[in-house]
């Protein structure tokens, strides 16, 4: 009767851990998507935004009116005279102190590198903040790695926990038999011997899974109860090979490299507004001596106002060359966009092939456990007729546990990469 007892309790273990990790567990997506929302490089964002708006603030007061205000006095050596004389007449002399204070106001009335500037600055933003958000697309990558280490070692642990039961069963009735005179002690302490050393395996399990779970609640900034169970995420099993190439789009580095080539054509086109006439209007308001009369010894006031145009036409060749500079800065962009879809594609084959190789070793998995299973029953019957040894049936019992921890590996090896394709290729992982 006990032993059916225990029988039933192993056969419904696995029932109880899902219904309780399907309660209260430890989600990947969940996970990754507090890793992003509290990374501390999220504030990049707003400051970028912040720096740029700055910046647009700088440009817009371009087209309001400059003031500066200016003064001199100064004394010179010799003036211009007229070496005429004129019997009555007397030509003034400009004087030789001359003192002068004035203020000036310029307006700008039309100015084409303005806008492209403005152009500029916002494109220049935009790929500043995507090049954040791409740096932080690796914060994924690393909580699936603590997730999958995590998942691994509790997977392990069960499967050790498990055989820890079923070799303390068997421990029971050795003990019998040594107090019965009708088995050595070494019966015993040979289970004994072992059950210690699968406690052993399942702390170390533990102490790794207890780790793994340390560095995701420093990942997601808040603390994790090291006891939450972890679910195994569903990951689709097949991704088609034929839609890889279309479906790297999804990785913020694209949107990166499209902005990156948006901000050279911005300043290809604010290259060229600058060469492009610009016209303003100015005034002037002035009191010295001399005022606009330079004969005159006096201090007096004066005002002067205008337009001013300012054209170079011709700029010895620097348009062509800074076009050429902005030109090989494109191809730069390109040269990186194939060479990360290169990576990219070099690791999505990677991963296909791994995927092939697990999902083929968890077939063979299955077999070889029903297989261990089926000798382990057998010496299970023999042992009770003590028609072998502790250290037998531990062998058989040992061969079976291998061949779960293989299967219990295999399946978290498969689904961490399967999750790492997805993220491979841009995919939310579910």
């Amino acid at each position: 009767m006990t032993r059916a007892l225990m029988l039933l309790c192993l056969a419904l273990t696995p029932q109880l851990v899902t219904a309780q990790t399907s309660i209260d567990s430890l989600r990947l997506p969940a996970l990754r998507e507090s890793a992003l929302s509290t990374d501390p490089r999220n504030a990049q964002l707003e400051i970028l935004a912040a720096q740029s708006a700055l910046r647009l603030r700088n440009l817009n007061a371009e087209l309001k009116p400059s003031l500066s205000f200016d003064s001199q006095a100064q004394y010179q050596s010799d003036v211009a005279t007229i070496p005429i004389t004129l019997p009555g007449v007397t030509i003034p002399t400009p004087p030789h102190d001359t003192y002068d204070a004035r203020l000036s106001a310029q307006q700008r009335l039309f100015d084409p590198s303005l806008g492209a500037r403005r152009a500029v600055e916002r494109a220049q933003t935009a790929e500043s903040q995507a090049r954040v958000r791409a740096a932080l697309y690796s914060v994924n990558e690393s909580v699936n790695t603590a997730f999958f280490t995590a998942l691994r070692s509790q997977a392990q642990a069960a499967e050790l926990a498990t055989t820890v039961t079923d070799l303390e069963a068997q421990l029971a009735l050795a003990d019998t038999r040594v107090k019965e005179r009708t088995a050595l002690p070494s019966e015993s302490n040979t289970l004994r011997a072992e059950i210690l050393r699968r406690r052993q395996a399942v702390a170390e399990q533990d102490a790794v899974r207890r780790a793994a779970i340390a560095v995701l609640a420093d990942l997601i900034g808040k603390p994790i109860d090291p006891a939450t169970p972890l679910a195994t995420p569903d990951v689709p099993a097949v991704i088609p090979t034929a839609r890889v190439d279309s479906t790297f789009r999804n990785r913020p580095e694209y949107q990166q490299f499209e902005l990156s080539r948006e901000a050279l054509r911005r300043a290809e086109e604010a290259r060229s507004a600058q060469d492009k006439p610009r016209l303003s209007a100015f005034g002037r308001l002035g009191y010295g001596k001399p005022g606009l009369n330079q004969l005159s010894d006096k201090f007096d006031s004066y005002w002067m106002t205008g337009l001013q145009l300012q054209w170079t036409p011709w700029s010895w060749g620097n348009t062509g060359r800074d076009r050429q500079v902005i030109a090989l800065q494109r191809e730069l962009v390109t040269t990186e966009e194939k060479n990360f879809t290169n990576s990219l594609r070099r690791a999505v084959e990677q991963d296909l092939v791994a995927i092939a190789r697990l999902e083929a070793a968890l077939a063979q998995d299955e077999e070889i456990i029903t297989l261990r299973e089926n000798i382990l029953s057998e010496t299970r019957i023999r042992y009770s007729e003590s028609v072998i040894t502790s250290a037998e049936y531990v062998d058989r019992q040992t061969d079976v546990l291998a061949a779960r921890l293989a299967r219990s590996t295999h399946r978290v090896e498969l689904s961490q990469a399967r999750a790492h394709l997805l993220t491979t290729l841009g995919i939310e992982v579910r």
